[in-house]
């Protein structure tokens, strides 16, 4: 892992992990009740906890301080962690800390070490592709750091793009500014676009 604050991390990351994983990250205070009530939903009509509905924070929590265990009492001391690291931390010390320990894939740990891995680049260029991407893997990173360019994963990474343009403009604007080009000519991801950015004399 090699840490990196806030603002060493392409802010097209930080907004693709808030849109594919807590899209009311700013919103709430550390749980989202209306994403805890659809998966308790699920997970009543699949008879297990295969569903979290967890915020930015609950994942924190559990990758900090909990193992992966998926039962009640798990939940019941992520609730209370949660609580309290909110009550205490900033929403962008939170984010921060998040993408500097979060798993990419098999130990790659870390925006930094994501980015390298898999574009070999540093976290802070990351295109708005590129953070979709890492975002898109992120509930089973380990499946997809060999499966790169399945249907599933090209739709989802789609729809992050998507709806990273439509509450960003910054994304949009970006968009607009690169030129793709295709994973043949790149070292990045199959299937996944990566970008250059036009050079100004």
């Amino acid at each position: 892992m090699r840490w990196r604050p806030l603002r060493q991390i392409s802010p097209h990351l930080q907004r693709a992990v808030v849109v594919a994983e807590d899209a009311r990250f700013y919103q709430h205070e550390g749980f989202d009740w209306e994403a805890i009530v659809e998966a308790a939903e699920r997970d009543w009509a699949a008879k297990s906890f295969e569903y979290g509905g967890s915020t930015i924070s609950q994942q924190l929590v559990k990758n900090l301080y909990l193992s992966s265990e998926k039962s009640p009492i798990r939940k019941i001391k992520e609730a209370l962690i949660t609580s309290v690291m909110e009550a205490k931390l900033k929403k962008r010390r939170i984010l921060e800390v998040y993408l500097n320990v979060v798993e990419w894939g098999e130990g790659i740990y870390g925006a930094e070490a994501a980015a390298d891995h898999y574009f070999s680049k540093p976290a802070a260029e990351l295109a708005p592709q590129e953070a979709a991407f890492l975002a898109a893997i992120l509930p089973a990173p380990r499946y997809y750091q060999n499966r790169r360019s399945t249907p599933y994963l090209r739709k989802r990474i789609d729809s992050i793009l998507q709806a990273m343009q439509k509450r960003y403009p910054e994304t949009r604007m970006a968009m607009e500014k690169e030129i793709p080009r295709t994973i043949e000519n790149s070292e990045g991801p199959e299937g996944v676009e990566t970008t250059t950015t036009p050079q100004t004399p």
